[in-house]
């Protein structure tokens, strides 16, 4: 039990420290994305060239996956705060929602066939 709790958070502990770097990078050169989604491609980058294992950092990730929703419930929260922008703006927020999410899956879902298709070519 011990030993379990123990390897959790050192997976938290490295999650957070590739979001700490990315944080650090983002500011160091003054790109204007996330320091998470820059922690995300460090941690990318390390699967890519095998320097760590996903298998690593599986725990500290479904943990964080499980309890999602405890990262909404803020967000969620202030929109209670914009009802008269919601009334009357919010077909065109959910139009933006639902398009770029389309979009998010259309990207994927080629990108994600393109690297089958290289892959497959070159082996």
């Amino acid at each position: 039990m011990f030993r379990r709790a123990l390897r959790l958070c050192s997976e938290l502990a490295a999650l957070a420290a590739l979001w700490w770097v990315g944080g650090w990078i983002a500011q160091l050169t003054g790109l204007p994305v996330p320091g998470g989604v820059i922690g995300l491609a460090l941690l990318l980058v390390l699967f890519a060239c095998g320097a760590i294992r996903p298998a690593l950092l599986q725990g500290g990730a479904g943990l964080l996956l499980a309890e999602m929703l405890l990262f909404f419930i803020p967000a969620l929260m202030s929109l209670l705060d914009y009802g008269p922008l919601l009334r009357s703006e919010g077909w065109k927020i959910l139009l933006v929602i639902m398009s770029s999410t389309v979009l998010v899956m259309l990207v994927t879902a080629l990108s994600v066939e393109w690297m089958c298709r290289w892959r497959s070519s070159r082996g």
